[in-house]
């Protein structure tokens, strides 16, 4: 069989090929690489993967042969992702800790409330404490780089949110199991299901709103599905953002002649974390333009009224040092560190 016959017959199986670029040096390649996410290609992070793996061949002189399939297309569920990478379904992929809550206690430090700035300097933040803290939390895997989105805001169908009394009685999808005990204290009822299926609940009515970055926003058109969005007030941190790690297979890391792996090296760690952080500022700009020319409105929490919202968070990250103290860290030191990179100049 041809290698466009294979390519062809992995098409018909709704897998997705490679660019044009990729497919240029595709005779050429020594090493094939299988890039595994679960958002859309036209969601930021899916053009994301596309360019970068057309950089890796590019930078291996077709030596990689990179091909990206979005959408869950290798099959399985999001939180499948990291034991994906680790089995060989594929060779790298995109994870979301909160999808396996409790499982990378330290990745998932950086999603509590109130834990971010914007997405490059959070993104620097988290490389760094995973650096300091974290060497052994992904064993199996080579960790390629960790990163945040901009800080998350409250879309709602009915109402905007300006204080914990417009929560009350409200259903809210959380983006994990911090901000869910945070909007629980509110006085609203967090529903847990993946950015993926959030669309069918707020069509449905099953939900009221959602906690997202605006850089999600046009990939699942949830302009059209809300009316409002309340974000905090300038200066304050934001309410929370998601950690996310792109991880790879370190047997096949390791396999890889010292070239390969000189431009994996060459384009992951810290620098592609802010790399990553910088483009979801941009998309996140980007988001809230389309909610404007939507007409939806936006509207800002008083600094005073996310003040009280970070008191009503203490006990959930009090809570949370306890359980990094179990896992083996020193959770006050790590949620230390954190505040100390996000504080800085």
């Amino acid at each position: 069989m041809t290698t466009f016959t294979r390519r062809a017959a992995l098409a018909s199986m709704g897998a997705a090929l490679a660019t044009p670029a990729l497919m240029k040096h595709a005779h050429a390649a020594e090493q094939t690489l299988r890039v595994h996410h679960f958002l859309p290609p036209q969601a930021p992070m899916g053009k994301f993967f596309e360019t970068w793996a057309a950089e890796l061949v590019e930078a291996s002189n077709g030596a990689l042969d990179v091909q990206v399939f979005p959408a869950m297309q290798l099959g399985g569920k999001p939180g499948q992702l990291a034991d994906q990478a680790r089995q060989g379904v594929c060779d790298i992929a995109w994870t979301l800790p909160a999808y396996t809550a409790g499982r990378y206690l330290l990745a998932e430090t950086i999603g509590l409330p109130f834990m971010v700035t914007n997405a490059e300097k959070t993104s620097v933040a988290f490389h760094t404490i995973m650096d300091e803290f974290g060497t052994e939390e992904y064993k199996g895997l080579k960790t390629l780089a960790f990163h945040t989105h901009d800080g998350g805001k409250l879309h709602t169908t009915k109402a905007p949110i300006l204080s914990a009394a417009d929560l009350e009685g409200t259903k809210m999808r959380a983006p994990n199991q911090g901000t869910g005990d945070l909007l629980a204290a509110l006085g609203s009822e967090p529903v847990f299901f993946p950015v993926s299926e959030m669309v069918v609940g707020l069509t449905n009515g099953v939900i009221d709103g959602c906690c997202l970055p605006f850089e999600v926003v046009p990939a699942y058109k949830l302009q059209e599905l809300t009316k409002y969005s309340s974000e905090a007030a300038p200066g304050a941190r934001g309410i929370y953002a998601n950690p996310f790690a792109i991880v790879m297979n370190e047997k096949t890391y390791e396999g890889m002649s010292d070239d390969l792996r000189g431009v994996i090296d060459a384009n992951s760690g810290i620098e592609l974390s802010q790399r990553i952080g910088k483009d979801f500022d941009a998309a996140e700009a980007f988001g809230r333009s389309v909610v404007e020319k939507q007409g939806n409105e936006i509207h800002q929490i008083p600094a005073e009224e996310i003040a009280r919202w970070a008191e009503a968070a203490q006990p959930i990250h009090d809570e949370w040092v306890v359980k990094l103290n179990d896992a083996g860290y020193d959770g006050q030191a790590v949620l230390n560190r954190i505040n100390e990179l996000l504080d800085a100049g």
